[in-house]
């Protein structure tokens, strides 16, 4: 399949559902409305659905033929909460939210897909069409997990993609090992004696001990890491004292940030690290220091003989303009945790230039519709390649 022979009927109503989906953006496990148009359509293509793991969450599962082999393929909800400041005619209608990461097009293209595998039916074996909530750092992929996806719906392999500004529409990126860092976040709490601003000898000044820490925090990547493994620590978040109150030294200082790394053992590194040097910062400036680690999302790295598979679909479907060498981003995806159950391959498809410079989780982002073609194109061969009839 091509991406030139999707009827101009079925694009017609696909870029419409997009469209529609865009205006009214849900957030992650709010997806009701997303969830509801999403089972509707598959079980009017005949395809089975189970609906309510992680939630909001939808399967559906299409089995034909006598073939054994199992496939997942996944495709995100949800939306992100942040205003959309672009004009154009399918502007978010909730103030707030909007769908800044193309996940409308994600279910777009994987409902095309499942509609036009149901209508053909040509593979052998099972397929199951994973609409995933809350993808934006809720946990939606875990919850699923968890909820007995795979144990309901088991899989030999399982695919993601997404879309990637940049590239054009009819280009698509297939490569072997890390796509995306683990997301991890971090806080540490310095407490200290706070005191009268004029006479800081009387307390423990955790202020001037956090500026210490935050001044260090990047030799842990730049002296501790081995340099040729890529990690990010970034402090996001410092509070501490009252801005009407700039004659008093706090007792407190909360400090937060993100932690990403590609390797298991370098996240192990940077939990350690970061804790070390807020323990050390403490001891020094003889207060106390209390730090968290919080796991949320492991890297993305691609199975090589998943990759291999959704390689030639890919060529099959844009031939030249595939690209076997793309850098990895330091963005994370809860798919890492379906990958974490099965062999997976998480691909990029071209979104065509940013406009404006507005790329992913940006207010004027918007998910170009001249890809859906190409994306049901993908994933209707990969589907008919690897589960190909006898």
């Amino acid at each position: 399949m091509t991406a030139s022979t999707i009827t101009a009927d079925e694009l017609s109503l696909l870029t419409a559902l997009r469209r529609d989906l865009h205006a009214h953006p849900e957030l992650g496990f709010e997806e009701e409305r997303t969830s509801q148009i999403v089972a509707s359509l598959l079980e009017e293509a005949g395809i089975a659905v189970h609906r309510g793991l992680g939630v909001t969450g939808v399967v559906g599962t299409l089995q034909v033929g006598n073939g054994t082999r199992r496939i997942g393929l996944r495709a995100d909800m949800d939306a992100l909460a942040m205003p959309e400041l672009a004009e154009r005619p399918y502007k978010s209608t909730v103030p707030g939210k909007m769908h800044a990461c193309g996940h409308d097009g994600h279910t777009v293209m994987l409902l095309g897909a499942a509609r036009a595998l149901a209508a053909d039916r040509g593979f052998s074996g099972t397929v199951h069409f994973i609409f995933q909530p809350a993808e934006e750092g809720r946990g939606g992929a875990k919850k699923m997990v968890e909820d007995g996806l795979f144990e309901l719906f088991p899989c030999d392999a399982v695919y993601g993609l997404h879309n990637m500004p940049g590239l054009d529409t009819d280009e698509m990126a297939v490569v072997e090992g890390p796509q995306l860092a683990s997301s991890d976040s971090w806080r540490v709490v310095f407490k200290g004696v706070g005191t009268h601003g004029a006479k800081p000898h009387l307390g423990r000044d955790p202020i001037t001990a956090a500026a210490s820490f935050l001044s260090s925090l990047q030799s842990i990547v730049g002296r501790v890491i081995d340099p040729l493994q890529p990690a990010v620590v970034s402090a996001c978040s410092l509070q501490a004292g009252d801005p009407n109150a700039l004659n008093v030294i706090p007792d407190l200082v909360h400090i937060g940030g993100t932690a990403r790394a590609y390797a298991a053992h370098v996240r192990d590194q940077l939990e350690e690290e970061i804790g070390r040097l807020a323990s050390g910062t403490a001891s020094m400036f003889g207060i106390e220091a209390s730090y968290e680690f919080i796991r949320r999302i492991p890297p993305v790295v691609n199975d090589a003989h998943a990759t291999e598979r959704a390689l030639n679909a890919a060529r099959s479907v844009f031939g030249a303009k595939v690209r076997t060498a793309f850098p990895p981003s330091t963005a994370g995806d809860d798919f890492a945790f379906f990958a974490g159950e099965a062999p997976g391959c998480y691909v990029w498809l071209g979104n065509g230039p940013a406009v404006d410079g507005a790329l992913h989780h940006n207010t004027s982002y918007d998910f170009n519709d001249d890809a859906i073609a190409s994306g049901v194109a993908f994933w209707k061969t990969l589907v008919e390649q690897e589960l190909a009839a006898e």
